[in-house]
This record gives C-alpha cells, sequence and structure tokens, in this order.
C-alpha cells in the first residue's frame, strides 16, 4: 500500500488506489454515550486501536459525529495531535443528519443546509483536521430541499474542508434524485448487510416471489451503485460477533449451523471466524467495503486476514443457505 505523503484530499482515483479493503469503525471510541469528559483511559484505547488498526493494514477511518457524542471523534483527534504525522497516512469520513431528542424536539433527521455546514466545521474541529476525506449524509431527511442541499455540499467541497461525498442508509432512487443535483459524485453508500441481514441479497433472489414480498431493502440499489462506481460499505458487518464467537447456544438451529459453518471454513483457510465472515462479504461483486467496529486489538487483527481469502462459488452458497435456513427457491 502506497502511504507517502500526497496533495489532500485526494483526487478520487488516486483515494480509491490507496484505500484499505476494510474500514476501522469509531464507534466504540471515547466511552460511554454521555457527557463525562473523556479519560486517559479512552485516550490510550484509541491510540492502541489506531495503530493497531494501521499494522493491519486499515487506514480508513470511519466516524459519525453522533459517536458517544462526540467523544469517538474527540478522542481520535488526541491520537492525530500527539501523531500529526498520521493524517497524512490515514483516510477519515465521518457523517452528519441525525440529531437527537432535545429541547423538546424530537429525534429528527437534518440535512439542511445550516445544519450541514455547521455540523462539518464542528467536526473537524472535534477531529482537530482541516479536511475529511468524505462527508457522509448519515439518513435521508423527508425534508431536505434538493437546490439547498447540493448548493450547501459544493460550497464545502470548494472550501478544500471535504474531499467527496456520500450517503448511509439510503436507497438507489434517493441516492439518484441528490446526484440529479450535485456537479460531484456520491462515492460511498454505508448500509447495514451481513451474514445476518440478508434482504440486500433476498430482494433479488426473491424476486417475483410471492414468499418475498415483506422484503425490507429496495431493489436495484446495489446495481445501481455498482453502475455508478459507489462503493458499498457494510456497517454491522460482523453481526455483532454472532457467527464469531458470541454465546450462540440460545439461538436458532440456522445460527449455530451456521457458527459451524464458518468455522470448518476457518481450520480450511486456516484463518479467523471474524475473516470468515468479511470474506463472504467481500466475495461478492458488488465491491463491499466491510465496516469493523470492535475495539478488541486481537479482533481486529482477526478481520485483517479477510482480504487474503477467497471463498468458492460452493462455500458461500452454503453460508448464505445456511444462514437464510433453508434452501433457495
Amino acid at each position: 500500500m502506497n502511504m507517502q505523503t500526497k496533495q489532500r484530499p485526494l483526487p478520487l482515483n488516486q483515494y480509491l488506489n490507496n484505500v484499505s479493503a476494510i474500514s476501522y469503525g469509531c464507534m466504540g471510541l471515547g466511552g460511554g454515550w454521555d457527557k463525562t469528559p473523556l479519560t486517559n483511559e479512552n485516550i490510550a484505547q484509541a491510540h492502541q486501536v489506531v495503530e493497531t488498526a494501521l499494522e493491519s493494514g486499515i487506514n480508513l477511518f470511519d466516524h459519525a459525529d453522533i459517536y458517544t457524542l462526540g467523544k469517538a471523534e474527540k478522542a481520535f483527534a488526541k491520537v492525530l495531535t500527539q501523531r500529526p504525522e498520521l493524517r497524512e497516512k490515514i483516510y477519515i469520513q465521518s457523517k452528519c443528519a441525525i440529531r437527537f431528542a432535545e429541547n423538546g424536539a424530537p429525534k429528527r433527521y437534518d440535512l439542511s443546509a445550516q445544519w450541514v455546514s455547521a455540523s462539518v466545521d464542528n467536526i473537524l474541529t472535534r477531529l482537530n483536521t482541516e479536511y475529511l476525506d468524505i462527508l457522509m449524509l448519515h439518513r435521508p431527511d423527508p425534508l431536505m430541499e434538493l437546490d439547498e442541499i447540493a448548493e450547501t455540499l459544493m460550497k464545502i467541497k470548494n472550501s478544500g474542508k471535504v474531499g467527496h461525498f456520500g450517503v448511509a442508509n439510503m436507497h438507489q432512487h434517493q441516492m439518484a434524485y441528490l446526484q440529479s443535483a450535485l456537479d460531484t459524485p456520491l462515492v460511498v453508500n454505508q448500509i447495514e448487510i451481513s451474514l445476518a441481514k440478508l434482504d440486500w441479497l433476498e430482494e433479488g433472489i426473491m424476486a417475483g416471489n410471492s414468499a418475498g414480498r415483506d422484503i425490507n431493502f429496495t431493489a436495484g440499489t446495489l446495481e445501481y451503485c455498482a453502475q455508478h462506481n459507489v462503493q458499498i460499505q457494510a456497517w454491522g458487518s460482523l453481526a455483532q460477533g454472532l457467527f464469531s464467537g458470541r454465546d450462540a447456544s440460545g439461538e436458532s438451529h440456522a445460527v449455530q449451523a451456521t457458527c459451524g459453518l464458518v468455522y470448518k471454513l476457518a481450520a480450511k483457510y486456516q484463518a479467523s471466524a471474524e475473516a470468515i465472515v468479511l470474506a463472504w462479504l467481500m466475495r461478492h461483486p458488488m465491491r463491499v467495503q466491510p465496516v469493523i467496529g470492535t475495539t478488541n486489538i486481537d479482533r481486529i487483527k482477526a478481520c485483517a486476514q479477510a482480504p487474503q481469502i477467497r471463498l468458492t462459488r460452493e462455500e458461500w452458497y452454503q453460508l448464505y443457505e445456511s444462514s437464510r435456513g433453508h434452501e433457495l427457491p
């Protein structure tokens, strides 16, 4: 991997050539989801996690302004402050739009010009960096004004504060609508997909089958992303350890059988169970980029084995069928 210093933010083609196949999700940094101050232990944890990720070949770090109420970004900033040389070796993405209930207002999503502009400035301040490689719109806002958000994003990009834009938890129609007003491409869509979250596959497999009428995934989203060179990122990619070490004794037969298959394949490939779970995602031709959120150092190293594993078609389908609990139609 080429880690030499380049003009930042990087043009898209250079970014894609240098970014790691796995992203580290920073939601677990900063301590609890409360207003208690950062501790020395929180900062030490951030140092250890960042160092382990880099040693494991992971150079993309995923943030959001809400993670531990902003403390995740602040903890990460402590690492950058103490090791400023790292900024040119890593890529940082963060997200905005989610606002929690406050002062009588409910939880809501806010893609207004004022909120997005202020959010970017606040993210940069918390992270103690001059730019983000990617800014992602965290959730779709039903009250989003298309021309307003497009003008706002372009101003942010032209200011040098953000290199590229993406979305999270959006389907193809929302992406196409937003893209229609932007003069720069959306480069990523982060959605929940895993060996335990199969709607992204089921909507295609069950097309025209009445048994698939309740699938909650918009048809064509994967194909739209592939056609428009949008990187699909998978949050929840490890399914909270469901198939890679969590106690599954009380889980369904399908889960237990899938756990057994994961460990069988791990033995075959001389790799970790985490690597098999992620390799299953990465075997899909839509270029899935897993986001891992564990703060366990050993598990970070275990996940980093995934890019070296290419499951066979039969192994991929074995895991798919096992996890869904019954034969394909």
